[in-house]
């Protein structure tokens, strides 16, 4: 019977017990590396938070048919309060009010900031929209934007990775979306705007680029682009207490819209595709929860934001 060398087995133990240790550094170093790069995306992302003023300006740029007649550019301006109405350590939550004269206040729209996230809606048109789950290979890092309209319904979500170089975060993004506001009730020449979005912090607040393709699209995969559109959105800080007035409002509303979140998340989750109808009783959705009468509690909630619903599970 032949013994083996106690000192060759010692050898191996020592070689395995380096190799576990030089593995378990480098998790380490890479779990501190990025804890660190999502600490400066969370600050990215608050940094979204306050008192701006705020312009918009659109110009059309490209068409690939030389008849197509370009529209007439568009700047307008507001002054706006956006305020993190939810916090936790993987989602923030941006709700952006105008205000109006300095005392009129009208919710606007909200976006939604959550890590890893592993289910997204995209666009698809008229009205509709289509929910998938992500492999966390697809996610991982990085951060979904979700964008709702005034009354909380979908717009559009899009994933990318929050960037940092030479002191400027930036994320990068293309997502389907409905047509913007300025132009949903004024054009039927295309159906779906496929956005180019590009949100960098400044060192004045932060800036909203789009490169924009309008698209009609009558079928999947039979995209045909109308006209091309550059986006240049800036949203200049101001004193905090120049929106106090949107701060008050917002208290005393934010249980409503606390409710209609709710409401919306159930029915998110619920479906695979939804549809939205764009009027009940001669309204849109917004209107009746913006002017309507009786909406204050959840169950008369469900039953409006039910009636705009046509279920595709």
């Amino acid at each position: 019977m032949t013994l083996k060398k106690p000192h060759l087995t010692m050898k191996k133990i020592l070689k395995h017990t380096c190799l576990f240790v030089i593995l378990g550094l480098l998790f380490t170093v890479n779990s501190n590396a990025q804890s660190g790069k999502k600490a400066l995306d969370i600050k990215a992302i608050k940094a979204m938070e306050g008192c701006f003023n705020v312009e918009f300006k659109y110009t059309e740029t490209f068409s690939p048919e030389i008849d197509y007649e370009k529209a007439y550019d568009y700047t307008s301006a507001a002054f706006e309060w956006a305020e993190i109405i939810e916090e936790t350590e993987d989602k923030i939550v941006l709700q952006h009010l105008l205000i109006i004269n300095d005392s009129t206040i009208i919710k606007h729209w909200r976006q939604d900031w959550i890590y890893e996230a592993q289910r997204s809606f995209s666009y698809v048109k008229d009205n509709t929209w289509q929910f998938e789950k992500k492999n966390y290979k697809d996610v991982e890092g990085k951060w979904t934007q979700y964008v709702y309209q005034v009354d909380d319904s979908p717009r559009y979500s899009g994933t990318a990775t929050w960037t940092h170089v030479d002191g400027v975060s930036s994320w990068r993004n293309k997502a389907d979306s409905p047509l913007p506001r300025r132009e949903y009730s004024k054009r039927s020449d295309y159906n779906v705007m496929k956005r180019g979005n590009s949100v960098q912090i400044t060192d004045y607040g932060w800036l909203h680029e789009q490169d924009n393709d309008k698209i009609i699209r009558e079928e999947p995969n039979t995209d045909q682009l109308l006209v091309q559109e550059k986006g240049y959105n800036t949203y200049e800080k101001r004193a905090t207490e120049d929106c106090k007035s949107a701060q008050e409002w917002w208290k005393n509303n934010q249980e409503k819209w606390a409710t209609v979140r709710d409401v919306w998340q159930d029915v998110l989750a619920s479906h695979i595709t939804l549809h939205l109808e764009d009027k009940v009783d001669g309204k849109k959705l917004y209107e009746h929860l913006f002017y309507g009468q009786g909406y204050e509690d959840k169950a008369a909630i469900e039953v409006l934001i039910d009636s705009y619903v046509t279920k595709h599970n």
